[in-house]
């Protein structure tokens, strides 16, 4: 038989599938380089297009490509949408679509988001009203986010993004949630219903075992307000209490009722860390200004049960590191890969450096 140019007729199958496979690398390979892919690249276009190739190939119904389709396209214009952005910070508001534009939870989220964009930020949303629509007031339209989701109720984009070019709106909550966390260098959390705890707690999952990057979680009530004291009560009784989370996992996040101390909490984690990254088994900090020897050493001591060995204070980037951030140096740990609550406790150590 005949496929992707090659004779295959009378071989054994394994053979000819191997053939088969190998004039359709060939084929990827020739169209990549024709279009001008950049050689970084070029291998992860041929992986993607390869598994288009084996949805064909393992026959995969319509309704299965439908969802790699629309996924796929999501995550494609959001991409586009945040590119140009990346270099800024950004915090992700969450809380309730039902609450009126003068709740005192959609008043607490304007605030907070109007203090961040003045401190240089910029606010992600998930584009509804209420507590959503609250902070992409404050924030403004030139500063905010909006990342909606099609439902047959209830969420249209507030006001403040609408029709802006900056709002993406997605067919499934997966793609949005990836992006409401992906692009965004803090969270913060008003009270709200079934949909706020699901990203409260998917949030410190994705921290806690170490799927995402660190970043400070604030969870912000208002002036007297129990909702968050409620749940954090909840969280040490009966997670902590009970030994179902580690103690230190309540590190992971913050609870507060004033707008201030919520920025403050967000800003005062970036103020000598920057990010980090793993590289082979060791963890990367990347700081924004050296750390003093004695700092270091202190650093060492009271973090010992989560290091493997001796931290390395280096000037730059690794080589893995590929020259990425070059101006900023690093600490190198041994760290476990376990305790991240432990982990955040050390960053907060850090910034009081």
């Amino acid at each position: 038989m005949w496929r992707s140019g090659v004779y295959t007729g009378g071989m054994p199958n394994e053979r000819r599938y191997q053939l088969q496979s190998e004039e359709a690398n060939r084929q990827l390979d020739t169209l990549l380089a024709g279009l001008g892919v950049h050689p970084e690249t070029s291998q992860y276009y041929a992986q993607m297009l390869t598994t288009v190739l084996k949805l064909f190939e393992d026959g995969a119904d319509v309704g299965d490509l439908k969802i790699a389709n629309s996924a796929l396209k999501e995550l494609r214009y959001a991409f586009k949408v945040f590119k140009p952005y990346r270099m800024i910070p950004k915090v992700t508001v969450f809380g309730s679509a039902r609450t009126s534009v003068d709740h005192p939870f959609t008043l607490q989220a304007r605030a907070l988001s109007r203090r961040m964009v003045e401190a240089g930020w910029m606010v992600i949303t998930g584009a509804g009203s209420g507590v959503m629509g609250g902070a992409q007031a404050g924030a403004g339209r030139e500063q905010s986010f909006g990342l909606n989701i099609r439902l047959p109720f209830e969420q249209e984009a507030n006001p403040w993004i609408a029709e802006d070019s900056k709002l993406v709106t997605f067919k499934y909550f997966f793609t949005r949630k990836l992006f409401l966390l992906k692009e965004s260098a803090a969270a913060c959390f008003l009270p709200g219903g079934f949909g706020t705890f699901d990203e409260a707690f998917e949030v410190l999952t994705l921290i806690q075992t170490g799927k995402t990057s660190m970043i400070p979680i604030v969870l912000l009530d208002v002036p007297g307000g129990r909702y968050w004291k409620s749940w954090d009560a909840y969280v040490r009784e009966q997670m902590s209490g009970q030994h179902l989370i580690s103690p230190e996992d309540i590190h992971l996040y913050r609870v507060t009722e004033s707008v201030e101390e919520a920025a403050r909490e967000i800003l005062n984690f970036y103020r000598l860390f920057h990010s980090h990254r793993f590289v082979g088994e060791e963890l990367v900090l990347r700081l924004r200004q050296p750390l003093a020897p004695e700092a270091l050493a202190a650093l060492q001591h009271q973090f010992r049960d989560i290091l493997g060995g001796p931290i390395r204070s280096v000037p730059g980037p690794l080589p893995a590191e590929e020259d990425e951030l070059p101006g900023l140096p690093r600490l190198v740990l041994p760290f476990n890969r376990m305790s991240y609550g432990r982990l955040r406790q050390l960053i907060d150590v850090l910034n009081q450096s």
